[in-house]
């Protein structure tokens, strides 16, 4: 093998390395917080809509941000804006340790996400442009190992953590996570600074951001107050309308932050919707376990964060193996058979009751655990690979945009259905729904779970059209 080639080889795994200690920080936090969820709430007095505002919080943050930091790399280079979003990120975690209520921890939580903003845009930017294209599905696929490496590692990490030192010790864990993947990326990832001569599209970063918050905080919002409160109308009304604007304003604009365009590609914007459905199915499990197994099974924080663990265990083991069928075969003959598994355990999972065993949890997640393995990697092959690699820094944060409005619809809908059948099974409205008697609740994690099964399902409409450009 010559020198070039040996160069070559080693700074594609190098660059791996970088994106995998950022994508291995970013889920670590992510899982951790959910397992403390319902510490968290009883520490402050909180009710359920509260303490969802942790996650919801640093979710829309995310969100409204990515586009931007996915334009902002492309113009002024991938590596700057990656390492920035480490130091953010690392400062939002230590500030959200000294949190003392859940406004505090809210904001902290939002400084966290600038910087996560930051390094979930460009990761899979900075992969692709390592990787040569016939490689891509097995880079993404060694991606989503980590992320499930991460997310597994989250729960049982967090389980001892909150255990042991108290939930406020789950984000001391990301300040030498943090310092460590600084480092990596700093020494791995070479520099790709650059000036570009295009202005960045403040207008256009602007009106996104407004427009999405406005419609996700009413949907938010709207399923605790009603959705016939003047405000949350309001809200709904200016975001479809600023959403509205924004078409128009990035269509005359010479240098738009997201091209229109795109939309016309059949693999990128039915890859995304693909991504949108199925996140939003997966997360009422994410969101919802947690609380059936610490309130109905009466699971102490550790044994449910190794419960936690057997999904990403087994998305762990899917995700290399589903990267490298879809080099082989194509993604859109792998992401079906991913989706339609999990849906089926996302099915299976709504006959809990509360004299399941502990293996009766395990064989349904596997089943999540596998689907997604399966779905995620060829599916995000395709969104990378369907658009020119100079724009793949805001075809990453389109891809963990629409990830994200999948996680947060996913939160919301599963917070309300199981709120909503509780009460009314019980015709009673609980402060915290967790104190509802155990027959409900179980009642209405198996309707809510029902609805997340067709959700998931649902994506296979997107994922088998075709996609040729017409």
């Amino acid at each position: 093998m010559s020198t070039a080639t040996m160069s070559e080889t080693s700074r594609k795994w190098w660059a791996l390395a970088a994106v995998g200690s950022g994508t291995f920080m970013s889920t670590v936090d992510g899982s951790i917080v959910n397992i403390a969820l319902n510490t968290i709430q009883k520490t402050f007095n909180a009710s359920l809509g509260q303490v969802e505002w942790v996650v919801l919080a640093y979710l829309l943050s995310i969100v409204c941000l990515l586009p931007t930091m996915g334009r902002l790399g492309d113009m002024i280079g991938r590596r700057r804006v990656y390492l920035l979003g480490f130091v953010l990120f690392t400062a939002g975690s230590a500030l959200s340790s000294f949190s003392w209520n859940i406004p505090s921890l809210i904001v902290f939580r939002m400084i966290q996400a600038v910087g996560a903003s930051m390094i979930q845009s460009m990761g899979m930017a900075l992969l692709v442009q390592a990787f040569p294209a016939s490689e891509r599905g097995r880079a993404l696929g060694y991606n989503g190992t980590i992320i499930a490496t991460g997310v597994a590692t989250g729960p049982v990490l967090g389980g001892l953590l909150i255990g042991t030192f108290g939930w406020r010790s789950i984000f001391y864990v990301n300040v030498p996570l943090g310092l460590l993947a600084l480092t990596i990326s700093w020494l791995a990832l070479a520099d790709d600074a650059k000036r570009n001569e295009q202005k960045f599209d403040v207008v256009g970063a602007m009106t996104l951001g407004a427009s999405l918050i406005a419609i996700l905080v009413a949907l938010t919002e709207g399923q605790h107050l009603g959705f016939d409160v003047p405000w949350v109308i309001a809200l709904f009304v200016a975001g479809i309308i600023g959403l509205i604007g924004f078409v128009r304003w990035e269509r005359q604009h010479p240098a738009p932050m997201i091209d229109m365009g795109s939309f016309g590609v059949p693999a990128f914007s039915l890859g995304l919707m693909t991504t949108m459905i199925a996140f939003t199915g997966l997360q009422f499990n994410f969101i919802l376990l947690p609380f059936f197994l610490q309130n109905v099974l009466h699971y102490t924080p550790q044994q449910t964060g190794l419960m936690m663990i057997i999904s990403p265990l087994a998305i762990m083991v899917m995700s290399s193996i589903s990267g490298r069928l879809s080099d082989r075969f194509g993604p859109r003959w792998v992401t079906p058979v991913g989706i339609l598994s999990l849906g089926f355990g996302l099915y299976e999972m709504s006959s809990l009751t509360a004299a399941s065993t502990q293996f009766d949890i395990i064989i349904r997640v596997v089943f999540i655990g596998i689907g997604f393995g399966f779905f995620q990697s060829p599916n995000n092959s395709s969104i990378m690979g369907s658009l020119p690699r100079e724009r793949s820094g805001v075809t990453s944060g389109m891809l963990n945009v629409t990830r994200t409005i999948g996680q947060i619809t996913g939160i919301t809908l599963a917070g309300a259905i199981w709120s909503s059948q509780v009460t009314s099974i019980t015709g009673q409205v609980f402060k915290d729904i967790t104190t509802a008697p155990t027959a409900a609740l179980v009642e209405g994690y198996h309707v809510a779970l029902l609805v997340a099964a067709g959700i998931a399902w649902s994506a296979l409409i997107p994922a088998i059209w075709p996609r040729e450009r017409r």
